[in-house]
């Protein structure tokens, strides 16, 4: 099997993913992805579709990401992951389409308005 390039994008955070085949081994940006990604929550993100496909031990995945928070970037590689699974494996698609870990999330933060503290923050009422 020759490695798949996907990648994946969640706020600013893009992530560059390399799927190979190999014995699970994970590595982001050069580190462990468990020394990476410190909370179980965040390394459950990263592992997520490959538990849902049955892949977890089946492939070495090698990650540069870069940009964003480490959510953002733990949600860049789960897409990235997903859709190198869909390329390989057709069939996997039902079974990652219905968990959402197709859909890149389009939410971004709101830029902040001249002359207020916040993007929301309501401009200065005056009834005059």
């Amino acid at each position: 099997m020759d490695t798949i390039h996907k990648i994946g994008r969640r706020k600013t955070a893009v992530a560059r993913v390399y799927l190979s085949d190999g014995n699970g081994n994970i590595t982001v940006n050069k580190k462990d992805y468990k020394a990476y990604f410190t909370t179980p929550t965040l390394q459950y993100k990263v592992l997520q579709a490959l538990n849902l496909t049955d892949n977890a031990e089946t492939f070495d995945i090698k990650v540069n990401v870069f940009g964003g928070g480490v959510t953002g970037q733990a949600e860049a590689i789960r897409l990235a992951i997903s859709r190198a699974l869909v390329e390989l494996n057709p069939e996997n698609r039902s079974i990652l389409k219905p968990e959402g870990l197709l859909t890149r999330d389009p939410r971004m933060v709101e830029r902040k308005k001249f002359g207020q503290k916040k993007a929301r923050k309501k401009f200065q009422f005056s009834k005059r």
